[in-house]
Order: C-alpha cells, then sequence, then structure tokens
C-alpha cells in the first residue's frame, strides 16, 4: 500500500504438500524388511533399536533441522516421550538430511532439547530402509518392531494450517492402543512436512562428461534462485532454510519443486490474464522446467566458473534513505507462545505530532521476522479532525519489496494522530519475542501534489450457510474522487475465503481489474498497478468474493456452522482496500467531469439545493444500512467493523460510544 512493497520468500509452514489425509495401511514389512537398526548421536553416543520386551513400543520420528513443521512439532514430540516413558515406550529421533550440516544440527538440539536421542543417518540408509519421504514422519513399531503405524504427528499443522488445537491425534492413539493390546485403528495417514534431501544411489558412477547444454546448480539455477528465492531464503533472513550453498539447494530441491508445482511458491495469486501489476512475483515456466531438468539430470553441480556474481540485497530500510522518524510498536517486546493460533494484536502509539504532516514513504522493520506473518499500521486522527479513508499508512508481509508512491504524492497525517499496528504472529515451536516499529519519511507540503487515500468496499450483511463450497457475497465501492487514479488493490477475507474480483464498469461495460482465483489467508497481498487507472472514466467499482465453508476447505475450522461478519478468523469479512490518489488541486473547469463524490457507487452532482439534499440523506441511509446491524437507529462502536471503529471518533461527534441519524447528518452536511 503506501510505499507498496512485495518480494518472494517460502516462509513458515509452506514445505508440505499433503493434508494428512488417511491410507489403509502402513507400509509393507511383509516384505520381510528389519526395521532394526544402529545409528550414532552428534557426540558419538550409540542408539540401538532391536525387538526386545523391555520396549512394548517404540517410535521412530525422522527430523529435520530447518523444516517449519519439525519446529512446530519438536516439542510435543518431547512432552509425549516423557509422558509415555513409564509405560516403556522409548522415542529415537533420525536426521537423514544430505543439507543439515553438524552446526545445523548442534543449533537445533540448543534449541529445541529433546528428551530423547537424535542419531544421524547418513546417505539416508535408514530413512530408505523405513521408506521415509518426509520430516516430520513418524513410524510406530511393536515390541517385535513390526511397523503398527507411519504417518502424521496429528492433524493440527499443515501448509498454511495453524488449528487451534488438533482433531486427530493420530500418533498417540497409535501409541496408546498398542500399548493396550488392540490394532491401530488408523495405520497410517499420509505425513505433512518437508521432504527428505535425500543422496541419490547411482548403481554405477558414470564416467559421461556433462554435455554443453546440460542444466547446472552453477550456470543455470543458481541464477533463477538469484532471481526468485534467495532474497529470502539467506542467513538471516525470513525464510526457514537458506538457498545460497549448492548442499543447501541440492537437500532442497524436491521439496522447492513440489511448492513451485503446485503454486505455493511464489506467493502470488492475481490471474495473469487481468491487469499488470508492479509488484508480480511469477516465476515463469521456462525457469520452473530449469529446476524441473536440472533434478531429472541428477542434481548436478557444474562448473564453478559458470557461477553469477553476487547479488546486493536490501536488509533494512528500503525507503529510499534513512527514515526521519521511527516508532516502535510499544516500549517492551510482545511474547508470542511456542504453539496454536494467536489472534490479532492491536498496539496504538502516540508519534507525538503537533502539526499536520505528510508522509511520502513508511516501512514496517518486523522485530523477530520468524513470527511476524504481517504487519498493518493504521492513522488513528483526532475526533474533531476531518479525515477520509480508512487511514492505512503502511504494510509489512514477508517478502515484500518496495514499490515507491509516484513523484508528488503522499498521506496526510493530522496534528495529534496515533499509530495504530495491527500484527498478525504465527508460532514456530518456541517462545518467541517480536517489538516490531515503522520508519516514516516525510514530504515537504510544498511539493505534495496529490493525496493518497485508502479507500474501503465492503458488505457485512451476509450469511454463509454450513458446508456451502462456493458461497458468494458482492459489494461496492460507494464513492470515489472524480479527478482521482487507482494506484492498489488489497482483498481481505479470512480462512473461508476462496477468491475475489473486482471490476469497473466503464460505458456500461464491465472491466475485470483483478482476479484472485485462489485466495489465501496467509498471504495478504497488495496488488499493485502497473499504471494507475484515471477514475474519471470509471463509473463504479464493485467486487465478488466467494467462500468455501466445505469439508473440502483444509483451514475452514468447522464446515457445520452459519458463518457470519466478525473480526476473528473463524468468522469472515468480504472487504477489499483501495489505494487511490487525488489531485490537491482541483483541474480547471472543463477538463473532466465537475464534482468528486460518489453515493452507492454513483457519482453525484452538488450543482442545487435538492441535490445536496439528496446526496445528504442517500449518505445517512446507506450509512445505517451498512452498519447498525440491529437496526435501532444507533450504530454502537462495539457493532462497527475494525476499519469503522479505528475511527469512530470521526463519527461519535457526542463522544458517547455511539452515533445516531443526527450525527451523522451532521457529518454529510460538512461533507457535501
Amino acid at each position: 500500500m503506501n510505499s507498496i512493497r512485495f518480494r518472494l520468500c517460502f516462509f513458515a509452514i509452506t514445505c508440505g504438500l499433503f493434508s494428512g489425509t488417511t491410507v489403509a495401511q502402513p507400509p509393507g514389512d511383509a516384505a520381510g524388511r528389519s526395521f532394526a537398526f544402529r545409528l550414532s548421536t552428534l557426540a558419538g553416543e550409540q542408539v540401538v533399536i532391536e525387538a526386545d520386551d523391555k520396549h512394548p513400543v517404540t517410535v521412530v520420528c525422522f527430523l529435520g533441522a530447518e523444516c517449519p513443521l519439525v519446529r512446530l512439532y519438536s516439542p510435543r514430540l518431547s512432552v509425549m516421550a516423557k509422558e509415555f516413558s513409564a509405560t516403556g515406550v522409548r522415542f529415537v529421533g533420525i536426521n537423514s538430511n544430505r543439507q543439515d550440516t553438524e552446526e545445523d544440527i548442534r543449533g537445533y538440539l540448543a534449541e529445541y532439547h529433546l528428551s530423547f536421542p537424535l542419531v544421524l543417518d547418513p546417505g539416508n540408509v535408514i530413512a530408505d530402509q523405513y521408506g521415509a519421504t518426509r520430516t516430520p514422519e513418524v513410524f510406530v513399531l511393536n515390541k517385535s518392531l513390526r511397523v503398527v503405524y507411519q504417518g502424521r504427528i496429528d492433524d493440527q499443522y499443515a501448509p498454511g494450517v495453524n488449528r487451534q488445537a488438533a482433531a486427530q491425534n493420530d500418533l498417540r492413539s497409535a501409541i496408546e492402543q498398542t500399548l493396550a493390546g488392540h490394532p491401530v485403528k488408523v495405520a497410517g495417514t499420509e505425513p505433512v512436512g518437508c521432504m527428505i534431501g535425500k543422496m541419490r544411489h547411482p548403481t554405477a558412477p558414470s564416467t559421461t562428461p556433462l554435455a554443453e547444454n546440460a542444466v547446472t546448480y552453477c550456470n543455470q539455477v543458481s541464477r533463477v534462485l538469484q532471481k526468485h528465492c534467495i532474497e529470502c531464503h539467506r542467513t538471516g533472513e525470513i525464510g526457514p532454510f537458506s538457498l545460497e550453498a549448492f548442499e543447501d539447494v541440492v537437500g532442497w530441491a524436491e521439496t522447492s519443486q513440489e511448492v513451485i508445482d503446485n503454486g505455493r511458491m511464489p506467493p502470488w495469486h492475481a490471474d495473469p490474464a487481468h491487469g499488470s501489476f508492479a509488484n508480480a512475483r511469477q516465476m515463469p515456466e521456462h525457469d520452473k522446467q530449469v529446476i524441473r531438468d536440472w533434478i531429472a539430470a541428477g542434481l548436478p553441480k557444474g562448473e564453478e566458473s559458470q557461477l553469477p556474481g553476487g547479488v546486493q540485497f536490501a536488509d533494512g530500510w528500503q525507503i529510499g534513505k534513512k527514515p526521519d522518524l521511527e516508532v516502535s510498536m510499544r516500549e517492551q517486546p510482545f511474547r508470542i507462545p511456542a504453539e496454536g493460533t494467536v489472534e490479532y494484536q492491536y498496539f496504538v502509539i502516540d508519534p507525538g505530532f503537533t502539526e499536520e504532516k505528510w508522509v511520502s514513504a513508511a516501512q514496517v522493520i518486523p522485530g523477530n521476522r520468524a513470527v511476524v506473518h504481517h504487519a498493518i499500521v493504521f492513522i488513528r486522527p483526532p475526533d474533531d479532525q476531518e479525515f477520509r479513508g480508512v487511514g492505512w499508512l503502511t504494510a509489512y508481509v514477508p517478502g515484500q519489496r518496495m514499490i515507491p508512491m509516484p513523484a508528488g504524492h503522499a498521506r496526510r497525517v493530522p496534528a495529534g494522530s496515533r499509530f495504530v499496528f495491527q500484527m498478525h504472529y504465527t508460532t514456530n515451536g518456541t517462545e518467541q519475542q517480536d517489538l516490531s516499529k515503522v520508519g516514516i519519511v516525510f514530504a515537504d507540503p510544498k511539493t505534495v501534489t496529490d493525496e493518497v487515500i485508502t479507500l474501503i468496499g465492503i458488505d457485512q450483511e451476509f450469511e454463509i450457510p454450513p458446508h456451502a463450497a462456493a458461497h458468494e457475497v458482492s459489494g461496492k465501492i460507494r464513492w470515489l474522487p472524480e479527478h482521482g487514479k487507482l494506484l492498489a488493490i488489497a482483498p481481505h477475507m479470512h480462512v473461508r475465503g476462496k477468491s475475489f474480483e473486482l471490476f469497473a464498469e466503464k460505458s456500461g461495460d464491465a472491466e475485470t481489474l483483478l482476479k484472485v482465483p485462489q485466495y489465501d489467508f496467509n498471504w495478504q497481498h497488495s496488488y499493485v498497478l502497473e499504471k494507475p487507472l484515471p477514475l474519471h472514466s470509471v463509473g463504479k467499482l464493485t467486487f465478488k468474493t466467494t467462500f468455501d465453508n466445505s469439508a473440502a476447505n483444509p483451514f475452514n475450522p468447522d464446515p457445520a456452522q452459519w458463518v457470519n461478519w466478525g473480526d476473528q478468523t473463524w468468522e469472515e469479512m468480504a472487504v477489499v482496500f483501495l489505494e487511490v490518489s487525488e489531485p490537491l488541486q482541483t483541474p480547471p473547469a472543463g477538463s473532466s467531469t465537475a464534482g468528486e463524490l460518489a453515493v452507492a457507487g454513483d457519482k453525484l452532482f452538488a450543482t442545487d439545493a435538492a441535490a445536496r439534499e439528496a446526496k445528504i440523506t442517500a449518505f445517512v441511509e446507506e450509512f445505517f444500512k451498512r452498519l447498525d446491524t440491529n437496526g435501532d437507529g444507533i450504530v454502537m462502536r462495539s457493532e462497527a467493523p475494525v476499519a469503522v471503529r479505528t475511527r469512530f471518533g470521526h463519527y461519535d461527534l457526542n463522544d458517547d460510544q455511539a452515533a445516531d441519524k443526527s450525527e451523522i447528518r451532521q457529518l454529510a452536511e460538512r461533507r457535501f
């Protein structure tokens, strides 16, 4: 949005594909395979797994040092190992990843303090023996070392999914049923997590030199990664693992191909058939094919002389200069728990503005990139200040890159305004802290030609039926500045959001400005138009959202519920934010249609008293139609959406936490 920015990254729990569906049986130990092994820990201590009567159950856990899902589940595995130790159940972890260095493993162990041994599996011999493919993947063996369960730990976490609690505790159930002498009811599920970075074992070493046009890491793959991945997947950045070195890339190759092919990466969701966007992060099919061909060829390294030069990435402020002001979200860091869902957090801070300010650039710097999923900073003006739009200042989403505002454009911040930080955190398996901040660059008021404001399209009067797979909700933007331009579009729904479209009506025809066929709540994109759209040619803007409340939606907390408007993620929203600019000086008469206000999406003209009264009446009626949910003629602050609540004093003229029709009429009279 303001100083709009996006860039590519793999983030948090994007490293898995499967959602944990049930399979009939664990892998075929009927073939006579042995599941005994003898391996050593990093400290050289031997761990022997063999059949004996002392251990009625053995749990073998394939783990990786950097996999996000392993990190989420490690504390849970440690707790379970302690809990069941008195019954003779033994846990052992195995690291089979070729890319995990000794330093990586030591760091992982120091952070998670496993209550069971972690052994090393050089050459992934035991992973192949077990048929393990992912981390975390668990095997439950009885006292005869027969596999009675293989798969996921439970169903709480999956790619993009962080449920409040698990509904299916697969590993726990398998242990308890085996201890009780009962057959395991669900003997196998698809594992959820990162693919094990395995060594390949050719039958004979190749003596054939690489062809001149062969795809190699040094020549082609390294360049594709530099272009699309390294900005996030490097040391100290948001990507959970680095793709800077050949051995790392080889170990993560198949996981990378998987998330690229299934569309999870790059994190960009606009349909390329509609609109052109300055911050588009789409990987061309040619670059995807380079990754596929390289893996199919056996991951050849190639000649180091063909490696590209290093790329310089901006690590800190990306707003062109050191900010004129830095404002932290609070005095003390906020604590994020190790597990579970953290509801949106709101922090209000006074930047100390005693006079009006114009902001030409603003950027959020997350204090802890490992857990800050996204952040939005709003402007909350004093109650007695005239202020248009919803007060958006700037936002952060992992992988953003700066798209500066056009020259002469800036946001107005009234004197006495406060900043509201809206913070969305994700847990990563250990308790964390965050103290994010926003940096601001001020503009000389004499140089500002256009004010940037954020408009909102919203529909609150909807009810999504239980089990509805494609429930549509439509809305419109109720006024547009006549001489303004549309700069960016940011749709917003919650976890049942399925798709979004924005339409512009021009001369009776509807043009699709943005289509998001697969909306993802985990990525709060702002789509920045490559060429700003003049609004004088637009009759009105409308939008359509689709919601999936069915059991087929893996993010759905409860498909049996009726779902209405609400702030919480288990409720829903049908909202679009529009970044719009408006010239401070109205163009001369005749240069375009006079007037600049639209009520109920139609542009009306204040040419006489009757027209003005019609606009005032329409404004009041529309306000109460949208926001008076109980129909009592009063809008309470508590019943208003967050976007309205943050500046409710603009409507509540007597500061009694309620807005009646007389107050809204006064507001409309000032506006028109």
